[in-house]
């Protein structure tokens, strides 16, 4: 359900390779609920910063921050176009900067941007074109 959630369908293209969605889970035990979300959120700093740790002062050329830039302009399409939050706040009158605030401050679109076959950012993208089952 989560790969067809975030799928582009202008694209054919998901946001990006998984993630946790909470969505409609009125139906679900409330206390089952916020142990999940508390495991969760306690396992985030413990998982994320070694690996900021690791890559923090490693360089990066011109071309991954393009690929970055692109990658961040998906993120916008996807809000602007299929968010259910976004799209709700838009149609219906609400705080446009609190409904935007959440987009990057930069992003980028290039025409028919294909990344060189075998590349690193081929494989993201193939992988975001072509999803596979990860666990």
């Amino acid at each position: 359900w989560y790969i067809d959630h975030f799928c582009m369908q202008h694209r054919d293209e998901r946001r990006g390779l998984g993630g946790i969605f909470f969505d409609d889970l009125n139906d679900y035990d409330q206390e089952m609920l916020l142990s999940f979300a508390t495991e969760c959120a306690n396992s985030v700093v413990p998982a994320y910063v070694p690996i900021i740790e690791k890559r923090k002062d490693l360089p990066f050329t011109d071309q991954q921050k393009a690929w970055q830039q692109l990658r961040r302009g998906r993120y916008v399409e996807f809000n602007l176009v299929y968010d259910r939050g976004t799209t709700f706040g838009l149609k219906t009158g609400g705080r446009i900067e609190s409904i935007l605030v959440s987009l990057p401050l930069t992003a980028r679109w290039e025409y028919d941007h294909k990344p060189e076959e075998g590349s690193e950012e081929w494989k993201l993208l193939d992988a975001c074109i072509n999803p596979k089952e990860w666990v």
